[in-house]
């Protein structure tokens, strides 16, 4: 039974109803007396009918979400990882508090001003998810990201922890990058913090021609600050691409700011920016054939 545990592993996402589905299939299968003593044909008949479940599943996951439901989904995605990132710049003092040996920034103290964020930006509350009026595909992605988000910040509560230190590396840039890249390990989604290349300060996050093009027009001095209206394109019939602005609050002049060329607390060179200017943005990309293998 190795072989069918792989793939059950492999179809997660659905396991309940994999399990109940497999332990049926066997049933059948040795009632029927279809196969009798074959132990290898055993185990091959079953794989067969893992595999032609699985593809029955992706289908139906491709077709019960709509461009809609997955642009929505991408958006609170994009929104739910900036929350992290502003919750984060908002703490910077208590973060980079030198005079504790045991900080007061824990995860639990980040996740009550994650969730106070998301809430007052979208309206829904992620303690609530399962009664949330978003579509289904949001719910487990949301409650990942979240997972995610908290686990960033357990990972530095050791620097955090350091009597007398003055900068413990715990930014919206750090926290963002290290969220998504492990977010998009598990779920094949598609999530990056970006920046104009001029304002760009990690190579890993340069701008693919979509990001670069709709930063350009939100860079535009015309362009609306509205932070939470999104650029959504649907890409080859398959993908769906959201790109979430990010501009310049107060908190995050004390890095991005000016004088221009000073150094900040983390030593890069300060870029000039001014509150409301564009400083990045969240990408967000759900690719339907990968979602659906997930």
């Amino acid at each position: 039974m190795a072989h069918v545990a792989g793939a059950r592993d492999f179809c997660s996402v659905l396991d309940i109803q994999f399990r109940r589905d497999v332990v049926v299939a066997q049933s059948v299968i040795q009632s029927t007396g279809l196969i009798r003593h074959e132990r290898g044909t055993m185990r091959l008949c079953l794989l067969c009918f893992v595999a032609l479940w699985c593809l029955a599943q992706n289908v139906s996951v491709a077709a019960d979400n709509t461009e809609s439901d997955l642009s929505e989904t991408a958006r609170l995605l994009a929104i739910l990882l900036d929350s992290g990132r502003v919750a984060i710049g908002r703490n910077q003092t208590l973060i980079n508090d030198p005079s504790n040996a045991q900080t007061a920034f824990t995860p639990e103290l980040f996740a009550t001003h994650l969730t106070g964020i998301f809430k007052e930006r979208t309206g829904h509350n992620l303690n609530d998810l399962p009664n949330a009026n978003v579509p289904t595909l949001a719910k487990g992605l949301l409650e990942r990201l979240l997972i995610e988000s908290k686990k960033t910040v357990e990972s530095y509560q050791p620097v955090l922890n350091m009597k007398g230190l003055k900068y413990k590396g715990l930014i919206p840039a750090t926290f963002s990058t290290e969220t998504a890249t492990r977010f998009q390990k598990w779920s094949g989604v598609y999530v990056k913090q970006t920046a104009p290349e001029h304002l760009l300060r990690n190579a890993g996050n340069k701008p693919d021609s979509f990001e670069a093009e709709h930063m350009k027009e939100l860079s535009d001095a015309s362009s609306s600050r509205n932070t939470e209206s999104v650029f959504s394109k649907i890409e080859g019939g398959h993908s769906v691409r959201v790109l979430l602005p990010l501009f310049y609050e107060k908190a995050c002049l004390s890095c991005h700011g000016e004088p221009k060329g000073e150094r900040d607390i983390s030593g890069y060179a300060k870029e000039g920016g001014k509150e409301g200017e564009l400083g990045g943005a969240i990408s967000v990309k759900i690719d339907m054939s990968k979602l659906a293998v997930r």
